[in-house]
């Protein structure tokens, strides 16, 4: 996977997923529709287990679904790589989409990241 080498994780994905249960047990409840996949130098994999409430007419996944991921993306990226401070937040996310989001279980890594001295850019 490509991704910033220079960045050692501090959590793999089994312990990403359950500080997400403990500090935001909200964001999946019963289910575990979102989740990390893989953690690496610099990156990880979160994956959207797309359901009925995920989608649009048409089998579309729907925008607020997207923004989650990606969000929930980001966040695991920082808290793997920078450590166990929940309070870290997402201050800007923009997507473009190019084609519609459809429910199937497609796994790409997350841009890698890069470390600066008071922020993780991702």
């Amino acid at each position: 996977m490509p991704g910033n080498t220079k960045l050692t994780p501090l959590l793999d994905a089994a312990q990403a997923n359950a500080l997400l249960a403990k500090v935001y047990p909200q964001l999946n409840g019963e289910s575990a529709d979102y989740e990390a996949v893989d953690v690496f130098p610099g990156g990880c994999i979160v994956r959207l287990k797309a359901t009925e409430r995920h989608l649009r007419p048409g089998g579309t996944v729907s925008g607020p679904s997207l923004f989650t991921l990606a969000d929930i993306g980001g966040y695991v990226c920082v808290l793997s790589h920078a450590g166990l401070d929940a309070l870290s937040v997402t201050t800007n996310l923009s997507i473009q989409l190019h084609a519609q989001g459809r429910s199937r279980a497609d796994r790409r890594p997350l841009p890698y990241i890069e470390a600066g001295k008071e922020s993780y850019g991702v």
